[in-house]
């Protein structure tokens, strides 16, 4: 990335909204960069001014000049954290992720060049196209699993994985989602990928790799809180938005090119650089 390329601005909005997350950033900062070659910024969101999260920001951002540190004071969670964010960011393209999980660093380029190509709201999946999901509690991989399977035959879904947090879209169609969710979990991120659908948005899908927390944290997983919220999200697209969601089912741009050897050599890399 030039300098000129800096001072033009971001093309990227990388959006990670936090809770206590110090132990993981600086190996996602590390990745961004092995990973990015166009121009782009952090943008670390939290909810509490005692965040563990805010001495790694400053500390990094000696390192990191593109890294931005926003408290949000508009209410607490995920959903909340992603609107204060999209109104800060700078980048054309927002790219949505938990500082947790590493695994969706290696597919940001595939994402990238959708977005390039045309698409206006890229999802990520776990289940189709080569994507893995590797960690995180059992119950929640069962449900998530079965749940994805059923929403494209119940509803005409035509993402294989609406409920994965990881989403890359155009800064600019945000408010015509007109989320309306709960600050539950992230469910937000299903509600995105539903009403991008109903929106008759042009879309793609790329695989990940879904390895959640390899350097620590407290999961904030709570099954019945989760199970409701995600549960009336899943009956709504069968329900009020099934006939919009089989309207505009389409043929989905996908890219995938997750376990390219450019993209191993990238994370030995970025391994040896944590281990010098």
């Amino acid at each position: 990335m030039t300098q000129a390329d800096e001072q033009a601005g971001p093309i990227l909005t990388v959006l990670m909204p936090v809770r206590n997350e110090g132990a993981n950033l600086p190996m996602m900062l590390r990745m961004l960069s092995a990973f990015l070659d166009v121009p782009y910024e952090v943008l670390v969101v939290y909810d509490d001014p005692s965040d563990d999260t805010i001495p790694v920001i400053q500390e990094k951002q000696k390192d990191y000049p593109q890294l931005r540190g926003l408290l949000n004071e508009s209410g607490r969670g995920v959903g909340h954290a992603l609107r204060v964010g999209v109104q800060a960011a700078r980048g054309e393209y927002v790219f949505f992720m938990g500082v947790d999980d590493i695994g969706p660093v290696l597919s940001i380029n595939d994402m990238l060049g959708l977005m390039d190509g045309g698409c206006q709201f890229v999802s990520s999946t776990r289940y189709a196209h080569g994507g893995q999901r590797l960690a995180g509690p059992a119950i929640g991989r069962r449900l998530s699993r079965w749940a994805n399977r059923l929403l494209p035959w119940l509803a005409g879904s035509a993402f294989s994985d609406s409920t994965d947090a990881t989403k890359m879209f155009r800064r600019d169609i945000f408010e015509s989602l007109d989320l309306r969710s709960k600050d539950v979990g992230c469910v937000i991120g299903f509600e995105m990928a539903v009403k991008a659908q109903v929106l008759g948005l042009k879309l793609g899908e790329v695989p990940v790799l879904s390895i959640d927390r390899p350097f620590g944290g407290r999961s904030t997983f709570k099954l019945v809180p989760w199970f409701i919220e995600y549960g009336k999200m899943f009956w709504r697209a069968v329900t009020v938005y099934r006939v919009d969601l089989r309207r505009h089912k389409r043929q989905i741009a996908v890219g995938s090119s997750l376990f390219a050897e450019s993209s191993i050599d990238k994370i030995d890399g970025v391994e040896q650089e944590a281990r010098s």
